[in-house]
């Protein structure tokens, strides 16, 4: 099989395919077949994804908030801690506590990096 076998819309130009493995001497029909495949199924589970988005955003127009369902910036430490945080209940005089390991390392990690102001 080669490239031209492929009738997929998204094909990556066979000098992308082989410098992702710039390291091999030589290029198979096989790697050439496997690479391009692969950016194919990313393509289209990225594609489903989209329409799934769009589906469930009725009236969303704004093709940034697209891009921001689908490539969300990654929370700082601090959000982090914060939403850990918001997970421990008052109750009364009293405090329910379900956090993960994970989260109460977030928040120490978090309160280390305040300055110590007096």
């Amino acid at each position: 099989m080669t490239q031209q076998d492929y009738k997929h819309p998204i094909t990556p130009p066979s000098q992308l395919v082989k410098q992702w493995c710039h390291d091999r001497n030589q290029w198979t029909d096989f790697e050439n077949v496997l690479a391009i495949r692969a950016a194919q199924w990313g393509a289209d589970a990225e594609l489903t994804a989209c329409c799934a988005w769009i589906g469930g955003e009725i009236g969303a127009t704004d093709p940034n908030d697209l891009y921001a369902a689908r490539r969300p910036k990654l929370q700082s430490l601090k959000e982090r801690a914060l939403e850990a945080f918001e997970a421990i209940k008052l109750e009364g005089d009293s405090v329910r506590v379900h956090l993960k390991y994970s989260d109460w390392d977030c928040i120490r990690r978090a309160l280390e990096q305040l300055p110590d102001n007096n």
